[in-house]
């Protein structure tokens, strides 16, 4: 078996491992049994669980920047655009998390690549709202000052949403219940965001 194949192999099997109990209760030898590989050889790829982690983590962020990226490009105008923004963005919480989990504060304060982490997203995430504000300022569709100031206040409001999601436990009951709710503040935030953006 290929090098890249096999590595791919332990990348899903830690995925899923680390969604189900966090990185703190997985350890390489369980992800070395899911897999039937000796844990001697699944050290030859990975030094340990953190950096198998953060493999998981890097490219679950490439996932969610690629799904968040052509949620905007199928959009025809700069409303569309931000709630599909908004919306995509909120559907990735269960789905990619191992990465949301990095956004905690418990992981920041025990897992320093956290931060990189945030850092990085936070950049394609400011980068991305401001573009949107900016098209639709010049487009005479929202009357705003500063594209990059809003995108900032969009941004925080954001991290207010993944507080909300957070600070819950999660269970299959609770998931689909949970998820409807966001999205339902979520549609509500944008219609009222736009009642102070859009030009009268």
């Amino acid at each position: 078996m290929r090098k890249n194949t096999r590595k791919e192999q332990i990348l899903r099997t830690a995925t899923d491992i680390f969604s189900r109990f966090g990185i703190k209760k997985s350890t390489m030898d369980e992800i070395a049994q899911k897999i039937r590989m000796g844990k001697s050889t699944l050290y030859h790829y990975f030094k340990n669980k953190e950096e198998i982690f953060l493999a998981v983590v890097k490219k679950e962020e490439e996932t969610l920047k690629k799904r968040l990226t052509e949620a905007v490009r199928n959009a025809t105008t700069p409303q569309e655009q931000f709630r599909n923004y908004a919306k995509e963005r909120m559907k990735c919480l269960n789905e990619l998390s191992n990465y949301y989990a990095t956004l905690t504060d418990a992981y920041l304060d025990i897992y320093s690549f956290s931060g990189d982490v945030r850092k990085d997203f936070e950049n394609f995430e400011l980068t991305t709202l401001q573009k949107i504000f900016q098209e639709g300022k010049n487009a005479g569709i929202f009357d705003i000052p500063d594209s990059y100031l809003v995108a900032r206040m969009v941004f925080v409001v954001f991290k207010g949403f993944e507080y909300l999601y957070f600070q819950k436990e999660i269970t299959s009951e609770t998931e689909k219940e949970i998820a409807k709710t966001i999205e339902r503040e979520i549609d509500n935030f944008i219609d009222m965001f736009y009642r102070g953006l859009e030009r009268r």
